[in-house]
């Protein structure tokens, strides 16, 4: 049974939900500012956060910041309906996901499974390296859920681990946005939908470009996403 921390200041939106999702199968506990929030995801277990943006003491981006630093337990962020900006900054601090207030407690639940099984997937891989496969200077351990470069362990959340295995499998080939999304997301692209591009924006940022100088990502207007093949 998945253990989730909810983090929200708004206190009937936090009953309503908590009392939904444990309806679903999902243990909960709630705090309502970001200090509390980050004592409690340094003291016990969690498989899931629940993050919202706008909170007292210390908001969700400074709370999402300071977690980071140690931890990639998925987070799913909630944002305010049409507040492009959090939701890009939020992506771009590490957060899984995110879905705009007020939401849709159904559409909140196939976003929190989402997110989980792709954390949970690798979980449960077995520890071996024997299916290891290598693109260019990235070696991927897929039973391991690492992610080499050179001699370098890449820090990857799980949902950019999964876009970046996605890319390398179809190295050298276009993958459309909706296919990347549906394999690595596990959902499909939605309009306006921004978590993607900014996936692929931190794994640009993580990786840097190849030896060559050249793009590792390359953005194929209108159609997706290439991960380049390095012929030098």
């Amino acid at each position: 049974m998945s253990r989730i921390l909810l983090a929200d200041d708004d206190l009937e939106l936090s009953e309503m939900l908590q009392e939904y999702l444990v309806g679903e199968g999902f243990v909960v506990d709630v705090v309502h500012d970001g200090g509390h929030a980050l004592r409690r995801m340094a003291s016990e277990t969690y498989d899931l956060l629940i993050l919202d943006i706008m909170m007292p003491l210390r908001n969700g981006l400074d709370v999402l910041r300071e977690l980071r630093k140690t931890s990639q337990v998925p987070v799913l962020m909630l944002t305010a309906r049409g507040s492009d900006v959090d939701s890009v900054v939020g992506l771009e601090l590490g957060a899984d996901d995110y879905i705009p207030k007020p939401c849709n407690p159904r559409v909140l639940v196939a976003r929190i499974r989402a997110v989980l099984r792709r954390a949970e997937a690798l979980d449960s891989m077995p520890a071996q390296e024997a299916d290891a496969f290598a693109v260019g200077d990235i070696r991927v351990y897929p039973g391991a859920h690492r992610v080499e470069q050179g001699d370098i362990r890449l820090e990857l959340t799980s949902t950019e681990y999964s876009v970046l295995v996605c890319l390398l499998r179809h190295a050298g080939q276009v993958m459309g946005k909706d296919q990347l999304s549906r394999e690595a997301l596990g959902r499909r692209l939605e309009r306006f939908d921004r978590s993607l591009d900014m996936h692929i924006s931190n794994l640009r940022r993580k990786l840097g470009p190849l030896p060559g100088s050249e793009e590792r990502i390359q953005t194929i207007r209108g159609v997706g996403y290439l991960y380049t093949l390095d012929t030098q």
